[in-house]
């Protein structure tokens, strides 16, 4: 009575289907193209994907930001609001609530 006698391993007394199965077993898992491989290889696209959409609307925002510094009421607006400058002739003053002294208290 020889291994293959059982009714599990009566299959793989035909040669082409142990070859046909190894080949199966090789391409899945150990080639170069294997389906290990291009499930790597889709899921770094993806997330290249993702990056290049990030970065694009990030070159939308920037293209925003310039278009607005083109014009001079642009410049001066942007100095005004977020670097606190000031005409020669011009006093500012800063208002700020108790809630935001509060949030750059606990900031700190």
């Amino acid at each position: 009575m020889g291994i293959f006698d059982n009714k599990y391993f009566k299959p793989f007394k035909n040669i082409y289907l142990v070859i046909l199965v190894l080949f199966v077993i090789w391409m899945l898992f150990s080639d170069a193209h294997s389906l290990l491989f291009h499930h790597e290889l889709n899921t770094e696209i993806d997330e290249l994907e993702y990056q290049k959409e990030h970065y694009n609307n990030e070159i939308e925002k920037d293209k925003k930001a310039i278009k607005e510094l083109s014009t001079e009421d642009g410049i001066e607006r942007t100095a005004r609001e977020n670097y606190n400058m000031k005409k020669s002739d011009e006093d500012i003053f800063i208002i700020e609530y108790e809630d935001s002294i509060a949030k750059q208290k606990q900031d700190e």
